[in-house]
């Protein structure tokens, strides 16, 4: 079984206004409501392509309900631990001229609900897959990640890490089976600035020394770069199309590495199949659908 665990999940109101003016009232051309969080992300596209799977994490009040009730309309299974106090946080993602995005801070996550965490942790075994993705809230320790994967370390689980600067250093010790930063990422790691696909690669390498087992890069429109633990290394552009929506490609590529590495136990077909992910989902106002991926995917072969 595949999980993936969201700290603090959220729910996204998305709005279109073609020309916002600050200090009047501007009125919107087109709105929608969206469950949001980037291993909640992961979940529904790994169900849009039909890869069973168990979303983890904290919700609260009227909102968490909505965010609860919204995946199992998509059909998603989900186990989420639900506080007693807060809500889960609303984000506001403006769009016109550009992108403004207000993200709120989500509900306090008290000892005794982490607790509760760590005893659904107990439901993986032996070949489960493990999602860690997003940032931390600062309600909790930042070595939270860290303890997951101490907690885990004898289970044989293969641990997928989407974090950024030291949160996915500090567990690089653990070797998680795959890590996912992109090019901006992985030079912020390093305090360099990474253009080439040789400096891309280089540091990429850095990584798997440190204890990575595979180091997936993402470049936006220049494709992705994969450095596997057999000393392959995969690389290709981007397919073409126009990006529509930038936001939970990285996640989408995830999901997709995922499901193809799943399917065929192969570092190159699972690369293809995160590129065609998460270049679908960029082409698209929604998450990726499966038909989309698999276009995309024969464009690649």
């Amino acid at each position: 079984m595949i999980y993936t665990v969201t700290f603090n999940p959220s729910i996204d109101y998305v709005v279109h206004v073609d020309d916002f003016q600050i200090g009047i009232v501007n009125r919107t051309t087109y709105e929608e409501v969206l469950e949001g969080g980037k291993g909640i992300n992961v979940s529904v596209v790994l169900n849009n392509l039909g890869i069973s799977n168990i979303a983890l994490g904290f919700i609260a009040g009227f909102t968490g309900k909505q965010i609860e009730e919204s995946l199992a309309k998509r059909g998603c299974q989900t186990d989420f631990i639900t506080m007693s106090k807060g809500i889960s946080r609303i984000n506001v993602k403006m769009k016109g001229l550009g992108e403004t995005e207000i993200n709120a801070q989500g509900p306090d996550i008290r000892e005794q609900e982490i607790a509760l965490l760590f005893e659904k942790m107990n439901l993986l075994t032996e070949g489960d897959i493990l999602v860690l993705a997003g940032s931390i809230p600062s309600c909790l320790p930042s070595s939270i990640y860290e303890q997951i994967m101490e907690y885990l370390r004898d289970r044989k689980i293969k641990i997928v890490v989407d974090a950024t600067k030291d949160l996915l250093l500090n567990v690089l010790k653990y070797h998680p089976f795959l890590i996912k930063p992109n090019n901006h990422e992985l030079g912020e790691m390093f305090q360099v600035e990474l253009e080439s696909r040789k400096e891309i690669i280089t540091y990429a390498r850095k990584l798997l020394d440190m204890g990575a087992r595979n180091v997936l890069v993402s470049r936006a429109s220049k494709g992705a770069i994969l450095v596997s633990e057999e000393g392959v290394i995969f690389e290709s552009p981007a397919p073409k199309g126009k990006v529509v929506n930038s936001v939970g490609a990285g996640d989408s590529m995830v999901a997709g590495f995922i499901t193809g590495y799943i399917t065929t136990q192969d570092y190159g077909q699972a690369f293809k199949m995160g590129l065609a992910t998460g270049s679908a989902s960029a082409f698209s106002s929604r998450l990726a659908a499966k038909e989309e991926v698999y276009k995309l995917l024969e464009n690649l072969e």
